[in-house]
C-alpha cells in the first residue's frame, strides 16, 4: 500500500492498525514491507534487529525508528520508511511504549532529512495523537513528508476531564514537586496537560512544567484526556495537592532558618543588611572578594559532527551513565540527609530524561553538529529559557539543568569533564561539594575561601580547608548555587556565614576585623616553639595531622613537636590504583627522616563511611558508617593490611635507632581505627607481631583510635591489649549523638564540646590511667584552643590537630592553670548541653563584653 508522497522522494509505506505482539516482531513486519516494495534486501531486517540490540532507537512521545547498522548500508536499495501504526502499542524498552513504528531504509543523507522532520513532529503532540488513530494512509505520509515547524506542547485549550487548582506551593513549582508531578504522570497512559492563562505544558515533561514558571497564587487547569483519563486526573490532582502540606512546612522551616541567620553572632556582624547565607563554619577566618559559582562554570565544546548513529548510541550510553551516577548520588543524600534533599538529584534525573530537551539535541545533530556540541547547546537554550522567566528559583533550577548537562558531556568525552576553571582573581568558591582531591588541589592564592552547598563542619573538606588555611563554611543549602558570578561578598568561616553585596561600611569594618585577628595570629606565632606548658608546669604534648611527607615541615614551623596522626587513606584516596608496599615504604620512610626522631604516629587505612576508595570495589552499604569500615575492613582485607604493615615495620627497621624513646616519644607508633571490642585487639596485635617479627624490626608502641560509644565505655579493658589511644572525636561525637557527621540539617547540633561526649573522653582517660596509657586526641576540637583546655582538664595528654592551628592552641593552654583547667572541665561535663559547655569559656565572654 503504497500512499502519495508529493514532496518527498524516498517510498513512504504505511500500515495501519497493526498489532505487533513485540517489537522484534514490528521490526520484523516493517522490514517485510521495505523488502516487498524492493527498497531492501531481506538481510537489512536482521541488521536492523542487530541494531536494536545495541541501540535503543525510541525517540519519544511514542515514535521509534529503527534502522540497520551502519557497515550494512548496501543492502539498502532504495531509500523508503515503512510506517506501522500500532493504536494499542508495542512495548519497547524499559517501559516505553511505541505508536508509531517508522524503519528507515536510508542511502546517502536521507536518513537526516527524516529525523529532522520526526524530531519537529514529535514536539506536536495534538498531530501525533491524531496519527495514531487516523484511517488515512496520507495523513502519516505527509506529516513524514513535509518540514513542518515545531509546534507547541500541547493545545491551548484544556483536555475532556479538567481540574481547577490554585498553586499553594510558597515557592512556586520548583524542581523537586514538578518532578513528583512528572513520575505520577508517567504511570498514567492518557495525555495530562498543565495550562497556565495561554501557556501550556504537557505533565510528563519536567522542563516543560517548570517554564510555566508556576508562582504561589497562580491559577492552573489540570487536564486529562485518553484511557482512564478520569482515574489518571485523580491520580494527578491527589499528587499535586499532597506535596502542598509539606511544601509549606519546608518554606516554614526555611523563613525560620533566614530569621536565626539574620540574629548577630559571636564574632564580626555587619552593621547594615546583607543578604545572609548561613552555614556551618568549617574553617576561621574572614574572606572579601568575588564569588565564582563552580557549578556555572563553562565549558568550551567543539563542534565534531559524526555518522548520526554513532552520535545517537553515545549519547544514549551517556544519559543512561549519568543516570546511574544521579541514582547512586540520590540513594547516598537519601541515606545521610533523607529524602528531600535526595528529591534534586532525582529532579535531575528527570531533566535529563525529558523529551523536549532530548529531541532538540536530536534536532541539532541531525542538522549536522556533533553530540556533544548538541547536547551542550540544548541544554543552554532550556536553561536560558528558565533563567528568563525572572524566577529566582527557576533560576536554581536552570543551575541543576547546566550542572547535569555538564555531568552527561563529561560522559560523552572525558575530556569535556568540568575543572575548578577558576577566574584570574582571587575568589570565594562556591560549590556543592568539593571531594577531598579537589579540595587539596585548591590553590589559597587564588580561593580566599570555600562555601559549600553541602558537607559538615567534620567532612574531609572542612578538615582540609582548615589545613590549607582557607576560611571555609558548609551546609549552606542550594540557596548558594544560584547566585550571580562575581558579586561581592564577605565569608565568616569562623561564624559560617556569608553575606552578599555588603556595603562600603561592611567591607571596612570587616577588613578591620580581619587585621586585629591577623595581629593576635602573628603574636602567637611568635611564640609557637615554646612548649604547650601551663603556668603551673603541665605539659601538654602538641602534635600535627598530615596526610604526605610534604606537610611535615610546615606542621613543624608551626610549632608542632610532631604528628599526632598521619591519616594513610589519603595516599589510596588521591592515586587510581592501591600503592603497593614499596610505594607505602617510600612515603613512610620519608617522613621518619623528616622528624629526625620526633614522634610520628601512623594511622592504618581507614576506609568507610564518608571515605570511599572507587578503585577498591567495596560492597555497596546502605550505612557505610555502621558497616565494614576501619579495623573491620582491615581484617576482611588482608590485601590492604599486610602490606601497609610490612611497609611500616620495614620504615622501622631502616629508619629508627634501637636505643630510641618508647611510649609517648616513640619515633613511630601505629594505631588502628574504628575498634570496638577486645579480640579486635588482639587479633590486629596477632597479625601485626608475627609481620614485625618476621622482617626484624623493633618494637613499635601500638595503639587503637577511640570513635565509638563502645570503646569508650571499656576502655580499661581494652588498655590491657595496646600502648596507647588516640581519641577520634569527630566519630566520637557522631556515634554518640546519633547524628552523621554530613547531615547538613543536623550539623549544627553535631558538637563535639556536648557533655556526653566529653564524659565519654573523661572515661577514656580514666581507663588508660588505671593500665598507665598514655591519651591523645585527634579530632577537630583537639584543635579549638578553648576545646584543647577541656581536653587538658579531662586528662589527655596530646592534642593533634591543623597545623595552622597550633600557635593558637599553644598560646592558649600556656596563659592556664591545669587544676583550673581541671575544675573548668569537670563544672562542662555537668552542663546539660554544648551551649552552656560553650558558654564557660571566659575567653568567649571577655570578647563579648569588649
Amino acid at each position: 500500500m503504497l500512499a502519495p508522497t508529493p514532496t518527498f522522494s524516498p517510498r513512504i509505506l504505511v500500515r495501519l492498525a497493526a498489532s505487533p505482539a513485540t517489537k522484534e516482531e514490528a521490526i520484523r513486519e516493517a522490514a517485510q514491507l521495505l523488502a516487498a516494495s524492493g527498497c531492501i534486501d531481506a538481510a537489512y531486517g536482521e541488521s536492523m534487529l542487530r541494531r536494536e540490540a545495541v541501540s535503543n532507537t525510541y525517540l519519544g512521545h511514542g515514535v521509534v525508528i529503527p534502522h540497520g547498522m551502519v557497515d550494512d548500508r548496501h543492502l539498502v536499495r532504495h531509500s523508503g520508511l515503512a510506517v506501522l501504526q500500532v493504536p494499542e502499542g508495542v512495548l519497547w524498552h524499559d517501559g516505553q511504549v511505541a505508536h508509531l513504528v517508522v524503519a528507515i531504509a536510508a542511502q546517502s543523507d536521507t536518513h537526516i532529512t527524516v529525523l529532522r522532520r520526526l524530531t519537529r513532529l514529535i514536539q506536536d503532540e495534538a498531530r501525533l495523537d491524531k496519527l495514531r488513530s487516523t484511517a488515512r494512509e496520507s495523513e502519516i505520509a505527509d506529516a513524514l513528508s513535509q518540514d513542518t515547524t515545531i509546534g507547541v506542547a500541547g493545545p491551548a485549550t484544556d483536555l475532556r476531564q479538567r481540574f481547577d487548582w490554585t498553586v499553594d506551593y510558597p515557592t512556586g513549582l520548583h524542581a523537586r514537586p514538578a518532578a513528583h508531578w512528572v513520575e505520577v504522570a508517567k504511570t498514567c497512559s492518557a495525555r495530562i496537560q498543565v495550562r497556565h492563562e495561554s501557556q501550556v505544558a504537557d505533565a510528563k515533561s519536567l522542563i516543560g512544567l517548570l517554564q510555566l514558571g508556576l508562582h504561589c497564587g497562580d491559577h492552573v487547569t489540570i487536564s486529562a484526556e485518553g484511557d482512564d483519563e478520569a482515574g489518571a486526573l485523580a491520580r494527578i490532582c491527589a499528587a499535586v495537592t499532597g506535596l502542598s502540606a509539606g511544601e509549606k512546612a519546608a518554606a516554614q522551616r526555611a523563613a525560620e532558618a533566614a530569621a536565626k541567620a539574620a540574629g548577630p553572632v559571636a564574632g564580626w556582624n555587619p552593621s547594615d543588611s546583607p543578604k545572609v547565607f548561613a552555614g556551618i563554619g568549617a574553617s576561621p577566618g574572614i574572606s572579601i572578594g568575588p564569588i565564582h559559582v563552580l557549578a556555572s562554570a563553562e565549558v568550551s565544546v567543539p563542534d565534531q559532527p559524526e555518522p548520526l548513529t554513532s552520535g545517537a548510541d553515545r549519547l544514549h550510553h551517556a544519559l543512561a551513565a549519568t543516570g546511574d551516577q544521579l541514582k547512586a548520588l540520590a540513594d547516598d543524600t537519601e541515606r545521610r540527609l533523607g529524602k528531600a534533599d535526595a528529591g534534586i538529584f532525582r529532579a535531575q534525573a528527570e531533566l535529563i530524561a525529558d523529551t523536549d530537551l532530548i529531541t532538540l539535541a536530536c534536532q541539532l545533530m541531525v542538522e549536522g553538529h556533533g553530540v556533544a556540541f548538541a547536547w551542550h547547546m540544548a541544554v543552554d537554550r532550556l536553561a536560558g529559557q528558565l533563567s528568563a522567566l525572572g524566577n529566582p528559583v527557576l533560576a536554581g533550577r536552570a543551575a541543576d539543568l547546566r550542572d547535569v548537562g555538564r555531568r552527561v558531556l563529561a560522559q560523552i568525552d572525558p575530556a569535556l569533564k568540568s575543572g575548578h576553571n577558576l577566574p584570574d582573581q582571587p575568589c570565594i568558591l562556591i560549590a556543592t561539594d568539593l571531594a577531598p582531591s579537589d579540595t587539596a588541589g585548591l590553590e589559597p592564592s587564588r580561593v580566599i575561601g570555600l562555601a559549600t552547598a553541602q558537607g559538615g563542619p567534620t567532612s574531609h573538606t572542612a578538615i582540609l580547608a582548615r589545613t590549607l588555611g582557607i576560611p571555609a563554611t558548609v551546609a549552606g543549602g542550594p540557596g548558594l548555587l544560584a547566585l550571580p558570578n562575581q558579586s561581592m561578598a564577605i565569608l565568616d568561616g569562623s561564624t559560617g556565614r556569608l553575606y552578599l553585596d555588603p556595603s562600603e561600611a561592611d567591607i571596612a569594618s570587616a577588613q578591620a576585623w580581619r587585621e586585629r585577628q591577623r595581629k593576635r595570629a602573628e603574636d602567637e606565632a611568635r611564640e609557637r616553639a615554646l612548649p604547650a606548658r601551663t603556668r603551673d608546669g603541665h605539659d601538654i604534648a602538641i602534635g600535627a595531622n598530615v596526610n604526605n611527607p610534604e606537610q611535615v615541615s610546615f606542621a613543624l614551623d608551626q610549632g608542632a613537636e610532631g604528628v599526632g596522626l598521619m591519616r594513610t587513606e589519603f595516599l589510596f584516596l588521591e592515586r587510581g590504583d592501591t600503592p603497593s608496599e614499596d610505594d607505602q615504604y617510600e612515603t613512610y620512610s620519608g617522613m621518619l627522616k623528616v622528624l629526625d626522631g620526633l614522634p610520628l604516629i601512623v594511622r592504618t587505612l581507614d576506609i568507610g563511611g564518608d571515605k570511599q576508595v572507587a578503585h577498591l570495589h567495596l560492597p555497596h552499604e546502605e550505612n557505610p558508617f555502621l558497616g565494614v569500615r576501619g579495623a573491620r575492613l582491615l581484617l576482611r582485607r588482608p590485601d590492604l593490611m599486610e602490606p601497609q604493615l610490612r611497609a611500616l615495620y620495614r620504615a622501622a627497621r631502616d629508619h629508627i635507632d634501637p636505643a630510641a624513646p618508647s611510649g609517648q616519644h616513640a619515633p613511630l607508633s601505629i594505631m588502628m581505627p574504628m575498634i570496638t571490642s577486645v579480640p579486635e585487639v588482639q587479633r590486629l596485635r596477632s597479625i601485626a607481631e608475627a609481620i614485625r617479627t618476621e622482617i626484624g624490626a623493633p618494637y613499635v608502641p601500638l595503639g587503637i583510635m577511640i570513635e565509638v560509644p563502645a570503646a569508650a565505655i571499656q576502655a580499661d579493658a581494652l588498655a590491657r591489649y595496646c600502648d596507647f589511644f588516640s581519641i577520634g572525636t569527630n566519630d566520637l561525637t557522631q556515634y554518640a549523638l546519633a547524628i552523621d557527621r554530613q547531615n547538613t540539617e543536623l550539623a549544627p547540633e553535631a558538637d563535639s564540646l556536648h557533655p556526653a561526649v566529653l564524659r565519654l573522653i573523661h572515661m577514656t582517660c580514666e581507663g588508660a590511667a588505671r593500665h598507665k596509657r598514655f591519651v591523645g586526641v585527634c579530632g577537630g576540637i583537639a584543635g579549638d584552643p578553648y576545646g584543647a583546655c577541656l581536653l587538658a582538664g579531662l586528662g589527655v595528654h596530646e592534642l593533634s590537630m591543623t597545623p595552622r592551628d597550633v600557635p593558637g592552641v599553644k598560646a592558649r593552654l600556656r596563659g592556664a592553670d591545669i587544676r583550673e583547667l581541671r575544675a573548668l572541665a569537670s563544672q562542662a561535663c555537668e552542663q546539660e548541653d554544648a551551649a552552656a559547655v560553650r558558654a564557660l569559656d571566659p575567653a568567649a565572654s571577655a570578647r563579648d563584653a569588649a
